[in-house]
């Protein structure tokens, strides 16, 4: 399942970044309906600029699962440290994660 950005970092890419918003009712919770602008000095996106940037922000199942099986830090870095075969074992396994999560396109 895709990991979906936290609705108050999507709303703080708007207006550049400013502490533009509010809730109206922090126990109806943090939803598109419930929020307001502080002022006049800021513009409120329509909900489908937000569900495009909630779209823009998402991070994709490919990308989630690739992260998990690629090599770790530690193991890059003995990698390139040891150099030869290592670097070279190690760049067919991260190849290999790639292969088994394409990315779109690819």
């Amino acid at each position: 399942m895709p990991k979906l950005p936290d609705f108050q970092k999507v709303l703080r890419e708007f207006n550049n970044g400013a502490d533009w918003y509010e809730w109206i009712d922090l126990s109806e919770g943090e939803t598109y309906s419930n929020t307001q602008v502080k002022s006049d000095e800021y513009t409120m996106p329509t909900e489908e600029e937000v569900n495009a940037k909630i779209a823009e922000l998402t991070v994709p199942d490919w990308k989630i699962n690739r992260l998990k099986e690629y090599p770790s830090l530690q193991d890059c870095i003995h990698a390139l440290l040891d150099g030869g075969d290592t670097l070279t074992d190690l760049q067919a396994a991260r190849q290999l994660v790639k292969d088994t999560y394409p990315k779109p396109g690819e």
